[in-house]
This record gives structure tokens, C-alpha cells and sequence, in this order.
């Protein structure tokens, strides 16, 4: 993780706010994303590429900001994707073309992947139930398809950033 310079970080945060937007959220952070997190608030990333396990390669924007009063407050940009994101998929960073790198809890609830979500052709759940006639289950599987695997943990993503 040494060859990665944090950049631009909004103003460091407690502890305290990342555990109050866990909880609105309903999920447990990893600790390595927490510690990370605090220190480098909204901050991008030097270098800035990774590849996605397909092999395509993606570049890192910005992680979202605990600062309720930022633009990419992570609470905000949940609730402006959640009608289109699966469940169990939690947003923590942008690219710079608006698609999310996220936590995906689908498996465990305690140790979430990271996943990259492409944000073309993603439909609001409830229009897809509604003009496809789709069920709960039908849906979840679609708005799945728009997310790729990352990597396993988000220290084994932050080793895949690269030049």
C-alpha cells in the first residue's frame, strides 16, 4: 500500500460520524476501510488505476465523504442510487465517470467484497417491476448484473491500484 498517495482528503473524520453513517446505513464497515476512511475523507488516489477481475482496467475518483455537507456526502449518494443499486451494495467511492466502487454484503454480512458498479443501462427497481412485470428476485438479479468483482477485502483493492 506504500506506492499509493492519498490526495485532496476533505478534513479528517471521527470515528464516531463513520459508525453513525454504519448505522443509518445498516452495515458493518470493514476496520481496514474505517481506518483508511478517517485519515483520507473524500480523497483520490496517485496513482489511480485498477482492474476490475474481468480484466478491464477502471480509474478511481474519489472515496465518498463523511462530511454531511459535501457534494459526495456518502449517505446522499446512497439514497440518490439506491432505487437503481441490488440490495446489500453500499457505495464507497466514484469514478470519474459516475459508475461506484462499492461494498457488496450479498455473502457476508461482516466481510463485504468490493465490487465496481456500472451505472449504463441500470434501471430504478420499481419501474422494472412495474413496465417488466418483474418480481423482487427477477430484479435483484438484473440490477446484479451491472456489478463486476473487484476483490475480496478493501486492503487487497487498495493493493490493486497501479500505474
Amino acid at each position: 500500500m506504500s506506492k499509493i498517495e492519498w490526495q485532496f482528503a476533505d478534513e479528517a473524520v471521527s470515528l464516531e460520524d463513520v459508525l453513525t453513517v454504519q448505522k443509518n446505513l445498516g452495515v458493518k464497515f470493514p476496520s481496514d476501510y474505517v481506518e483508511c476512511v478517517q485519515i483520507n475523507n473524500g480523497a483520490s488516489l496517485e496513482p489511480e488505476l485498477f482492474e476490475l477481475e474481468t480484466g478491464v482496467e477502471k480509474v478511481f475518483g474519489t472515496l465518498l465523504s463523511f462530511d454531511n455537507e459535501s457534494d459526495e456526502f456518502i449517505l446522499d449518494v446512497f439514497n440518490d442510487y439506491k432505487a437503481t443499486l441490488p440490495a446489500d451494495v453500499i457505495p464507497f467511492a466514484f469514478d470519474p465517470a459516475g459508475n461506484l466502487i462499492c461494498f457488496d454484503y450479498r455473502n457476508n454480512q461482516n466481510n463485504p467484497t468490493v465490487v465496481y458498479w456500472n451505472h449504463e443501462n441500470a434501471g430504478a427497481k420499481e419501474m422494472l417491476m412495474t413496465e417488466e412485470g418483474l418480481d423482487m428476485t427477477q430484479v435483484e438479479e438484473l440490477s446484479r448484473e451491472n456489478l463486476t468483482d473487484v476483490a475480496p477485502t478493501f486492503t487487497a483493492f487498495l493493493d490493486k491500484i497501479h500505474d
